[in-house]
């Protein structure tokens, strides 16, 4: 079954709010079986919103609605949809009860205008909410299905969860499951191009690419009847696509990069510190967001300057004079001197030019020198990164992160 969503609202059609609910609705209504393959947004005006409800019922089974269940005059999801189906709006007495004690409950009298949110189109499903005075509808009309909800992310949610999700359950006898295939090291061409022949024959699973900073991620989803089917399906593709990438896939699943570290760090019973000049505490900040990293997470220094890069962490003031502090020797002597001042089994520092200014011939903006000290072994790593001073600073701090969880892979402490 063909599903469209469409967002009903001034406000979002302007910006002034972000449409969270149809990303929400789209990931839910996949996980049951249901394609979304189109999505709307219109304002609050009667003629653009009947004509909305024409162009998705052209090529969708069912449409949901969110917005314009509210008290004013510009809310008119239901008298619109009441119109497009010729069908007369009568009160519900239930609804107006629940929101005359909604109103009780706050000390306050039920003002006239919320009277038509007790209103609905005759013969529809009304949808209680529990969490708002804008109960949900069902119109189920000649094969078609419109479903309508509040626009209030904090209503919507828990109604389609509660009531939405298990009506939609009978409507389909299938399910998605998708599994979620993470790479760090390799581009997002260069990851198509070894798996192109797999997506070029896929049917079902799907196999679907896309790029986030720093990331490539593979979402492989199946349609089966239950989910042991649907995940038997996709098990031979990710044990395919796994010989092909290799280590370059740091999870299977939806774990960060910096869950996956922190777990190595742990389970391992590691301790680790960080120094960081142009990351300025981004890897430490992501390492602590892990609950539990306090075991092995000993210190985190931000040695910006070149005076604290020698006081604190012991960089000799020649390598600063000779090299510089973006420099391979400068990150080598981070990576040794955070390790032993915090007596840490493992460290990782950043030093760099994350711009605007500051870049030369010679050392150009972006270029940063990402250093690692495991069991008394450092390795220093090169990168010139793309991009403005967030992205170069987030690249690095990326970067930084998958080079400890592949040197924890690799070391045998």
């Amino acid at each position: 079954m063909k599903v469209e969503i469409i967002a009903i609202g001034t406000e979002i059609l302007l910006g002034d709010i972000i449409n969270s609910n149809a990303q929400y609705l789209a990931k839910q209504l996949a996980m049951l079986g249901l394609d979304v393959y189109n999505q709307q947004v219109v304002g609050d005006n009667e003629e653009r919103i009947l004509g909305a409800f024409d162009e998705a019922f052209k090529r969708s089974d069912i449409v949901i609605t969110t917005g314009g269940l509210g008290p004013t005059k510009d809310d008119m999801t239901k008298e619109v949809v009441a119109k497009y189906f010729k069908k007369k709006l009568i009160p519900h007495d239930e609804s107006i009860k629940n929101i005359k004690d909604y109103f009780k409950s706050t000390g306050r009298v039920m003002p006239e205008n919320n009277f038509k949110q007790g209103m609905f189109p005759q013969g529809s499903i009304v949808v209680k909410n529990d969490n708002g005075t804008a109960p949900g509808v069902i119109i189920e009309e000649n094969n078609k299905i419109m479903i309508i909800m509040p626009g209030p992310p904090n209503e919507m949610k828990p109604m389609f969860k509660e009531s939405i999700e298990p009506y939609l359950k009978n409507k389909t006898n299938t399910t998605l499951i998708s599994k979620v295939v993470k790479i760090i090291g390799l581009g997002e061409s260069l990851v198509a191009e070894k798996v192109q022949d797999l997506i070029d024959k896929q049917t079902n699973p799907t196999i679907a690419p896309y790029a986030k900073e720093g990331e490539v991620t593979l979402r492989i989803s199946a349609k089966a009847e239950d989910e042991e089917s649907a995940l038997s399906l996709i098990k031979p593709i990710i044990e395919e696509i796994s010989k092909r990438l290799g280590n370059n896939i740091y999870t299977i699943g939806e774990d960060s990069i910096e869950e996956v570290v922190s777990k190595i760090l742990i389970d391992k019973n590691l301790t680790i510190s960080t120094a960081e000049s142009c990351t300025g505490g981004m890897i430490a900040s992501r390492l602590v967001s892990y609950p539990g990293i306090s075991e092995v997470f000993l210190e985190g220094a931000v040695t910006y300057s070149n005076e604290a890069k020698h006081n604190r962490i012991h960089v000799k003031q020649e390598t600063l004079d000779n090299y510089g502090a973006v420099s391979y020797e400068t990150a080598k002597e981070m990576a040794e001197g955070i390790a032993k001042t915090s007596g840490t089994d493992v460290s990782i520092v950043t030093t760099g030019i994350a711009g605007p200014g500051g870049g030369t011939e010679e050392k150009p903006i972006g270029l940063v020198y990402i250093g690692m000290y495991i069991n008394g072994e450092v390795t220093v790593q090169k990168y010139i990164f793309k991009g403005n001073r967030n992205k170069v600073r987030n690249q690095a701090t990326i970067m930084a992160l998958d080079m400890v969880r592949r040197g924890l892979l690799k070391s045998d402490i």
